[in-house]
């Protein structure tokens, strides 16, 4: 894609990962093997590691598509993740990347949605992101990137805790999910989640509202990852102490309950410059905008 940022942009968000950095000391952060922490979800044929074990690939035929989730859950914290998302001609395709309270798509599940939406050659991908709580979704926002995800590996991520949930892209925030000042009660925090990804075939939504189809012959179609981060509060029954605190965490502490100058910098300009859709603003769906809209 050919969108261009002005060196200033290129500087400000620079200050944004040099702010969020000092807020999350590096010792903190544990990064995973994916035998140790990881389970194939579907179609183990379909999944692949590098020789070294540090890439993995997951892929998609006529056939089906595959998924990994992990073994721990999680209740509040940082989360990260390198993805290096399928080139060429991908309509209809989808890589997911997300935080889930259950194991399938359970009616009353919450949820955390990183999801990256296919493309025909040359045209832009999409992110679209969502938040569910109790089974019910329909808080969508899409932006298209400023740069191209297809050619390098980039860093995708979810702070998560009590007072928001912040989704970001190389360390500059995307989207921010607010339940501070007046409470959301539209705000998944109960509930432990685990981390799932997968590939998976949507071409009657996905590209163009359905309109552009996978262009089988193009298959297999592959996604690929490394360098998981989990930071957060491990869940452990019967009751953990997964409780969000101002003291014990860094992901949870004052500093981190709201951007910084310079995130905030880089975060309107990301909404100025690559936001296509907010369910917030589409009054035609909503003719009465859900209440946390207003936050």
């Amino acid at each position: 894609m050919g969108l261009w940022l002005p060196s200033v942009v290129l500087l400000l968000c620079s200050a944004g990962f040099l702010a969020l950095s000092s807020a999350a000391p590096a010792n903190t952060s544990a990064s995973f093997s994916f035998k140790e922490n990881f389970d194939i979800m579907f179609a183990e044929d379909h999944f692949r590691t590098s020789p070294d074990g540090q890439i993995w690939y997951l892929y998609l035929d006529k056939k089906t598509g595959c998924g990994f989730q992990t073994r721990q859950r999680y209740r509040f914290g940082w989360f990260s993740m390198k993805l290096k998302l399928v080139g060429g001609d991908s309509a209809g395709v989808v890589t997911a990347y997300y935080m889930c309270s259950d194991l399938d798509a359970a009616p009353d599940r919450d949820e955390l949605d990183f999801e990256f939406l296919g493309n025909r050659t040359g045209q832009p991908y999409t992110i679209q992101t969502n938040v569910y709580k109790s089974g019910i979704g329909g808080r969508e926002m899409r932006h298209t990137l400023w740069f191209d995800p297809t050619q390098d590996f980039h860093t995708y991520s979810i702070l998560w805790n009590t007072h928001r949930i912040v989704f970001y892209v190389d360390r500059v925030a995307i989207r921010v999910y607010k339940n501070n000042g007046k409470p959301n009660n539209f705000f998944p925090s109960g509930k432990p989640m685990y981390m799932f990804s997968s590939i998976w075939n949507a071409d009657d939504w996905a590209t163009r509202g359905g309109l552009e189809k996978t262009d089988w012959k193009k298959a297999p179609f592959v996604s690929s990852y490394k360098d998981f981060h989990a930071d957060g509060c491990q869940w452990k029954d019967p009751f953990p102490a997964c409780v969000s605190t101002t003291t014990e965490h860094w992901w949870d502490q004052y500093e981190v309950w709201s951007l910084t100058d310079g995130q905030q910098e880089d975060f309107s300009w990301v909404g100025r410059n690559l936001v296509i859709y907010d369910y917030c603003k589409d009054t035609e769906r909503y003719p009465k905008l859900p209440e946390e809209c207003l936050l």
